[in-house]
């Protein structure tokens, strides 16, 4: 709606409850809406506060009904003026322009932590080295969080860590704490930027990316600068950019004393861009050379803060698969997604609904369909706790495919099990 009409919102008083604060931390959206029944939202106004049928909100807040789409939580926040770094979101058009908003961090006039806002000369002297070390050793799991529950359950958390980073560097930091809170800054941007586009949101990935970079570049951390790079081809790859997915897997690789594993993720990145650009013998040299990069014995190499160790032989072999079905070669990718697939961790549940997309888009391509949509299937048993709309993506394009083939039982069964994820998706 626009801003001249939006509503007055939440009482700042209510939105300082610890309930509601709670129940924004987690997205609970039945408390939010029960509460704002509380501050004089009646159901129907509620309703069209936020863009919803009465019908809809009412299920909401009996509990019956989530709000998982990214667009409806957004729709919330404007329509019952919650701020965004609440809700895990980006400064809404409503709030104060600052330069967080251009770069998608929230502004810092509120803390996450309570603890480190400027609030008065009389609060205590934060150690911001301290900080950056407390929230880097969080990020190892944060990573597994995310992989194994999806992204928008991790994506507040690591909101937050961002916001209070922004924090710090504004007070003012140099030295040591300043290149501490830029380290460590940009791995939580880096991060965020891949959560946003897990979830499909490409141009929140880009904006936090591009911050990422900034606080890479400032820290002078080539190895960080290398790894935005990758992303940002890897985004590049996702949009069918083949040109710029390539140009900027090139430019990855360029910087010196890169570890292998950072190395390779560039070469199959750029693998992956030849794919996109039909071009068979450039993509599979350029997967080779990855492979042999993190095959061959390990080196000792720098310590750069980044977890790379998701990047092996499997992993590189289960791109080229996905760029076999690109390149007319679905028989290749199946082996290779079937020769792999069961050696896969558990913890890396959301890549697993990917990969078991792909495998059903695979099989499907191979005139497989029954297959594919037993793949497909289990792939939609994962992303519908995931909410993964890189493999909702994948697993849209198998039921286009097979949606003329209901007589099959594997088919019909897909399809309206898929009709009932998708509208979880848009609801």
């Amino acid at each position: 709606m626009p801003k001249h009409e939006l509503p007055q919102g939440f009482p700042p008083r209510l939105l300082r409850e610890e309930a509601m604060v709670e129940a924004c931390r987690v997205r609970d959206f039945s408390v939010i809406f029960q509460l704002a029944k509380r501050a004089g939202f009646y159901p129907a106004r509620l309703a069209r506060c936020v863009e919803l049928t009465p019908s809809a909100v009412g299920e909401i807040i009996k509990g019956n009904r989530e709000i998982n789409n990214i667009s409806v939580v957004e729709r919330v926040a404007d329509g019952l003026r919650i701020p965004g770094h609440m809700l895990g979101l980006a400064c809404r058009d409503w709030e104060a322009d600052n330069d967080a908003v251009a770069v998608q961090v929230a502004s810092s006039e509120v803390d996450p932590f309570g603890c480190l806002a400027d609030t008065g000369p009389d609060d205590e002297p934060t150690d911001p080295q301290f900080v950056a070390a407390l929230i880097e050793s969080q990020l190892p799991q944060h990573y597994k969080s995310s992989n194994f529950f999806g992204a928008r359950h991790t994506i507040p958390a690591v909101v937050q860590h961002a916001q209070t980073i922004t924090s710090l560097l504004e007070r003012g930091s140099s030295g040591a704490p300043r290149e501490a809170l830029l380290q460590t800054g940009g791995r939580v941007a880096e991060f965020i930027g891949w959560l946003y586009q897990d979830l499909g949101d490409f141009r929140r990935a880009a904006l936090w990316s591009d911050r990422a970079m900034e606080w890479a570049q400032e820290a002078a951390d080539d190895h960080m600068q290398s790894y935005i790079l990758f992303r940002k081809s890897n985004q590049a790859t996702a949009r069918a950019s083949a040109d710029r997915a390539i140009g900027l897997a090139k430019a990855a690789q360029r910087l010196p004393g890169l570890t292998p594993q950072i190395e390779a993720l560039a070469a199959q990145q750029e693998a992956q861009g030849y794919a996109l650009m039909g071009n068979p013998k450039a993509a599979l040299a350029r997967f080779d050379e990855a492979r042999a990069l993190v095959t061959e014995p390990a080196q000792a190499v720098p310590a750069t803060g980044l977890d790379t160790s998701y990047c092996t032989p499997a992993y590189i072999e289960m791109q080229r698969a996905n760029c076999w079905i690109d390149l007319g070669k679905p028989q290749q990718a199946i082996e290779l997604f079937e020769g792999h697939l069961e050696a896969l961790p558990q913890v890396y549940r959301n890549d697993r609904g990917v990969y078991l997309a792909r495998l059903g888009r695979a099989y499907v391509r191979a005139g497989e369909l029954e297959r594919g949509a037993e793949a497909a299937t289990k792939s939609l048993g994962i992303v519908r706790h995931t909410g993964s709309a890189r493999t909702f993506g994948v697993l849209s394009a198998v039921a286009d495919s097979v949606a003329g083939e209901r007589r099959l039982p594997a088919v019909a069964a897909f399809l309206e099990h898929f009709a009932m994820v998708r509208d979880r998706f848009a609801a």
